[in-house]
C-alpha cells in the first residue's frame, strides 16, 4: 500500500498538492531544492587553483567573444534566407544557437494576422506563452487584448484593417520569467528584424524596455513610452509592458493617451 503524501504533518491529496504546485511555480519557484537546508559555511575550505598565464587567460577570453559573434552570423544567414513568414519560422525554430531553446515547452513565433497594420512586439514568451506556444495569452496578454480592444483593434479580427499581429523578441520563456539577456537578444535580433520586413506592417508598438533595447538599443520605457520614434524602418511607438499595468494600475492612463496616439495614427 502505497503511504499518502504529507506537507508539514498533513496528509495531502492530489488536488491540494497540485494546487500548492501551481501556488509555488507563481511565486516564481520553478526549480526543486533540498528536503534538508544545506550549510555551506560548513563545507571544507577548496584550495584556490594557480593563476592562469597571461596568454592563456586573453585566449580564454577572446573565444567566447568569436562564439557569439559566430552565433550571430548564423542566425543572420539564416533570417536572411528566409522569403516567408513560414520559411522564417521555420529557420528560427531550428536554430540551436541560444540556450533557452532546451529549457522551454514550445515554441512562440507569433499570434494574430500578418497582414495587420499593427504589429506588436513584446519581450518573451511567460509561462502560459510557453505552454500554449502563442505570445501574449497569459494575464499580460488578458489586459492587451481589452487595451486594443478599447481602439477597435484585436488579434482574431478578420478584417486587417482592424487586425493585430503579436510576437517578442525572444520566442523561447527565458527560465523563472527573467530578463532577456544581452547575448540572447543579439542573437534573435536577425530574427525579429526579418519577420518585420516579411510582414510589412504600418507601424510598430514597442511593449517594454527588451523590444526598446533590440529595435532602438535604447531602454528606460517610462521616458520612452509615448515618444513616436522609428525602428526597422517604420514609425515606432514604445509602451509600458501589460505586466507592468498590472502591478502599477495608475500608469494605465498614460497607457490610454498611447492608445489614443496609435489610433489617431491609423485614422491620419
Amino acid at each position: 500500500m502505497t503511504a499518502e503524501p504529507t506537507y508539514r504533518g498533513f496528509a495531502l491529496d492530489a488536488e491540494t498538492a497540485l494546487a500548492l504546485l501551481q501556488w509555488q511555480a507563481e511565486l516564481g519557484a520553478d526549480e526543486p531544492c533540498l528536503d534538508a537546508p544545506l550549510d555551506r559555511y560548513a563545507a571544507p575550505d577548496r584550495a584556490e587553483p594557480p593563476p592562469a598565464p597571461a596568454v592563456q587567460a586573453a585566449s580564454v577570453v577572446a573565444q567566447p567573444r568569436d562564439e557569439a559573434e559566430d552565433v550571430v552570423a548564423r542566425a543572420e544567414a539564416m533570417a536572411t534566407a528566409a522569403t516567408s513568414l513560414a520559411e522564417l519560422a521555420e529557420a528560427q525554430e531550428a536554430f540551436d544557437g541560444i540556450e533557452l531553446k532546451k529549457g522551454a515547452r514550445n515554441f512562440c513565433f507569433c499570434d494574430g494576422d500578418p497582414a495587420a497594420r499593427v504589429m506588436i512586439i513584446g519581450e518573451a514568451p511567460g509561462e502560459e506563452e510557453d505552454r500554449q506556444g502563442r505570445p501574449f495569452v497569459g494575464r499580460a496578454g488578458q489586459l492587451l487584448d481589452q487595451m486594443f480592444g478599447a481602439i477597435g483593434l484585436s488579434r482574431k479580427a478578420v478584417d486587417a484593417e482592424r487586425a493585430l499581429y503579436i510576437t517578442n523578441v525572444l520566442t523561447w520563456r527565458p527560465p523563472g520569467n527573467r530578463r532577456p539577456e544581452p547575448a540572447e537578444i543579439a542573437m534573435m535580433l536577425p530574427f525579429l528584424a526579418r519577420h518585420v520586413e516579411l510582414a510589412q506592417p504600418q507601424l510598430l508598438v514597442l511593449m517594454g524596455n527588451t523590444p526598446c533595447i533590440a529595435a532602438l538599443n535604447q531602454q528606460g520605457i517610462l521616458k520612452l513610452r509615448g515618444n513616436w520614434t522609428t525602428a526597422f524602418g517604420l514609425p515606432a511607438l514604445p509602451m509600458a509592458h501589460p505586466a507592468y499595468l498590472l502591478r502599477t494600475p495608475l500608469a494605465k492612463r498614460e497607457a490610454w493617451a498611447d492608445l489614443l496616439s496609435v489610433a489617431a495614427r491609423l485614422e491620419g
